[in-house]
């Protein structure tokens, strides 16, 4: 069926986008779900942080809907927050704590979407004056690519965590195959690679 709604096809986009990130963090740990795996520190509990976060700034201050009615949190983005502080969760900040206020954003955005239309202006506090005006329809695409750009950091993330894998819960998108054929598959990737050095080292006598 062909959507008449373009709001509704980003929201919709973005709403898979969310279910699919916190998706990520079910059945782990504290540590797991907060433990970096990569040389920045990328972790699951910290995407979502920062993903709440990016949601209750454009779709809250921009369009004159600010959240925090008194002082936002210490991670908030202000000249006292250190640097990063959005991007992971302290020993004292529950696992419910971040993913209640991801939801809470959720909701909050929700409201500001469908009391606009998508030519509504808004201004983003924190960008140059030059170009701080921006649509919902500009602010949608931009959270939209930026929630699913995390939601795939989050993927990997889990992958290393268990290897557990998967576009959303119930629709993986992944081909079958067991552990044996996965292990078989990565040797065969791996074999490619090296012989594709091999062929590009012999063609350029600078890399040698």
């Amino acid at each position: 069926m062909i959507e008449a709604d373009p709001k509704a096809t980003l929201l919709r986009s973005l709403q898979d986008a969310r279910d699919a990130l916190l998706w990520k963090l079910e059945g782990l740990s504290e540590y797991d779900v907060r433990r970096p795996l990569t040389p920045t520190g990328t972790n699951l509990l910290g995407l979502v942080k920062h993903t709440a976060g990016v949601e209750l700034g454009y779709f809250g201050d921009t369009f004159g809907r600010p959240f925090f009615k008194g002082d936002p949190p210490p991670w908030w983005y202000t000249e006292n927050a250190g640097p990063n502080a959005d991007m992971w969760a302290t020993a004292d900040e529950s696992r419910e704590e971040i993913t209640g206020l991801y939801r809470r954003a959720w909701e909050h955005a929700d409201g500001t979407i469908a009391r606009l239309p998508l030519d509504a202006t808004g201004h983003v506090p924190w960008w140059p004056e030059e170009r701080r005006e921006v649509t919902l329809h500009h602010v949608l695409v931009r959270v939209l690519s930026d929630t699913q750009r995390h939601a795939g950091h989050a993927d990997i993330v889990r992958e290393l965590i268990d290897g557990t894998v998967g576009l959303s819960k119930g629709a993986d998108s992944i081909p079958p195959g067991d552990r044996a054929w996965w292990e078989n598959h990565r040797r065969r990737l791996e074999h490619a690679a090296r012989e594709a050095d091999k062929g590009w080292s012999k063609a350029d006598p600078a890399s040698g």
